[in-house]
């Protein structure tokens, strides 16, 4: 029993899960948002070169 108290390898492996799901999220919002803009940016660009 005592052998299983210090072992924290489960805790060291949620832990890591955790950090990737939340690296995970940060970087589809980070796309999506940069997605939108990109989009923006190239429509704006294409109502400018079709009116040229």
């Amino acid at each position: 029993m005592y052998r299983f108290h210090w072992n924290d390898d489960g805790a060291a492996l949620v832990e890591y899960g955790m950090l990737i799901g939340l690296i995970a999220v940060v970087c589809l919002v980070a796309v999506t948002t940069l997605g939108t803009e990109i989009s923006t940016a190239f429509s704006r660009y294409a109502v400018d070169l079709t009116s040229i």
